[in-house]
């Protein structure tokens, strides 16, 4: 059995800050063992390539949801990264850290370190922020934050002109002293590539001669002696590997996987475990529950100006914007297509922003299914403009069908199963018309696409919540850190309750999602992680 102090299980947003974290501080061997292959397609660095990657199988897990009683019975997509970066290598790139109330919560609940003031300081540590360094950012970090209030697409700066007639304030820096208003959102990008996990963390982290890479290696379980994680079994171009660990074992897995894991191995709810025949453990009740996403609705527009769609579908604007990005890495294949943002109050009596806003100076209403098409998009000038409530109530959860690892696991958000989640959404909806009957956006509206200009009724309203809501692919909670070993999985030093010598670092282990994108919040808890075990004595070491 091959032996090294650390393995790390994932090489998505958590574990690789946690390895090149480690590998920076010098004392460990470490093994990451990741699924998918090296992030080698072209499209991955592509910063518009997501659109390429979005239903790729070959970077991409593409999980569904059971049917979803509050969506019409419908099935939700659920993108997840099979691939050296994870899904920071195939999302939309919005860098968002969310509201300082968020983790200040996180404290109030017993997680003891993971208040605003402690994970700021990490958020500025792994920053390379274009704003500089300054109370809010940092500067020299691994992690490159890229500005694109001046590389924005003109319609996103009528978009935030529009926000501001509607009553919102201007928002110079989404991630400053406050979210709450409107204007550009900040990406994980660098010189118009792409700034993966991987990029930043992992690829300097193996120039160390330190940390041991093994891609298309499917992890099937952890092995225990007694309660005490050992080793890692995978399975990899056909054959079993199994991987002694001498120090520690850090599930990275994600919201989906690492839930699917942990019940693989013999950790999770007893009788779901007995039913598959699973051996037992731990009886760990919380693994796999309390499953939180955002759920995102949108409008579409037909525009009276020029969107992304001119320079997008036609043969002339790809070669304009393809010379463009050739020359300079600049233009539109640099940049995301959420460009613009920000963070309201559905109501005056709300304490802090609870809807995530976002705009798109492009339009896809034509897409065949099964198609992202962001290099393909609408035949007319369009715009979407959609709202994300901040912090849904409503809780799913992950469950293994069978024991075995190829099979996805059982997928049930109960999206809009708690009542406060559809009065937040519905208010949402009725600020996008609201949006839209700004004098800006009035000029800049030639036709709505959905839902139409004669549904704006509430009932009219929740019917097309019901039918087009989606996921922002935001998924976490199923392991969630806190004290009581019954209802989170945890500790605040994200050790698994119950069991020694094993860590779980990812989205999976918030105890409520952050008010914004998850995957800087996902970056933070590995840095977060590696603090943690680095300042563990190590056994073993060499």
């Amino acid at each position: 059995m091959n032996s090294f102090d650390i393995i790390i299980i994932g090489a998505g947003s958590a574990g690789c800050v946690i390895a090149g974290e480690l590998a920076a501080a010098g004392r460990h061997r470490i093994l990451v063992l990741e699924a998918g292959p090296r992030d080698r397609s072209p499209w991955i660095h592509l910063p518009i390539g997501y659109g390429k990657t979005y239903y790729n199988r070959n970077v991409n897990w593409m999980y569904e949801t059971e049917p979803v009683p509050g969506l019409a019975n419908r099935r939700v997509y659920q993108p997840r990264g099979k691939v050296v970066g994870g899904s920071s290598a195939i999302n939309a790139m919005v860098y968002s850290r969310g509201q300082a109330e968020d983790y200040d919560g996180w404290a109030a609940m017993g997680n003891h370190g993971w208040g605003w003031p402690d994970v700021l300081r990490l958020y500025r540590r792994i920053e390379d922020h274009d704003l500089g360094a300054s109370q809010w950012h940092g500067a020299g970090g691994p992690l490159h934050v890229t500005d694109i209030a001046k590389a924005a697409h003109p319609l996103t700066g009528l978009f935030v002109k529009a926000g501001m007639e509607a009553g919102l304030r201007f928002n110079p820096d989404l991630n400053g002293e406050t979210t709450e208003g409107v204007g550009t959102f900040q990406i994980t990008t660098r010189d118009g590539i792409r700034e993966s996990a991987a990029r930043a963390f992992l690829r300097p982290a193996l120039r160390t001669g330190r940390v041991c890479l093994e891609t298309d290696a499917l992890v099937t379980r952890i092995l225990f002696d007694g309660c005490r994680a050992i080793g890692v079994e995978c399975r990899q171009h056909g054959a079993v590997k199994t991987y002694r660990a001498n120090a520690e074992i850090i599930l990275c897995g994600g919201a989906i996987n690492s839930p699917q894991i942990l019940q693989l191995s013999g950790i999770g709810p007893g009788a779901l475990l007995r039913e598959h025949d699973i051996d037992v453990v731990a009886d760990s009740p919380a693994v796999g529950r309390h499953f939180q996403d955002h759920l995102c609705y949108d409008h579409v527009y037909k525009s009276t100006q020029p969107s992304l769609n001119d320079d997008l579908l036609p043969l002339s604007g790809k070669l304009r914007v393809g010379l463009q990005y050739l020359l300079g890495r600049r233009g539109p294949l640099s940049l995301s297509v959420n460009q613009g943002g920000g963070f309201y109050r559905s109501r005056p009596d709300v304490s802090r922003p609870d809807i995530q806003l976002y705009f798109s100076p492009l339009s896809y209403t034509k897409a065949a299914p099964r198609v992202r098409a962001l290099m393909k998009p609408d035949p007319f000038s369009g715009f979407s403009t959609s709202v994300s409530p901040c912090r849904p109530q409503s809780r799913g959860s992950i469950s293994v069908r069978s024991p075995d690892p190829t099979v996805a696991p059982k997928i049930e958000p109960n999206y809009l199963s708690h009542p406060g989640d559809i009065a937040t959404l519905l208010a949402g909806a009725r600020f996008l018309c609201a949006l839209a009957a700004t004098p800006t956006f009035s000029d800049l509206v030639k036709e709505e696409l959905a839902p139409g200009v004669h549904k704006h009724s509430d009932a009219d309203l929740f019917e097309d919540i019901r039918q087009r809501a989606y996921s922002v692919f935001h998924p976490s909670g199923t392991c969630r850190m806190g004290v009581d070993a019954s209802a989170c999985v945890v500790d605040p030093a994200l050790r698994v309750h119950g069991i020694t010598g094993l860590r779980v670092a990812d989205a999976s282990i918030f105890p409520t999602v952050p008010s914004g994108n998850t995957n800087a919040p996902a970056m933070m808890v590995g840095a977060k992680a590696a603090e943690l075990i680095a300042a563990t004595p190590t056994r073993h070491a060499s």
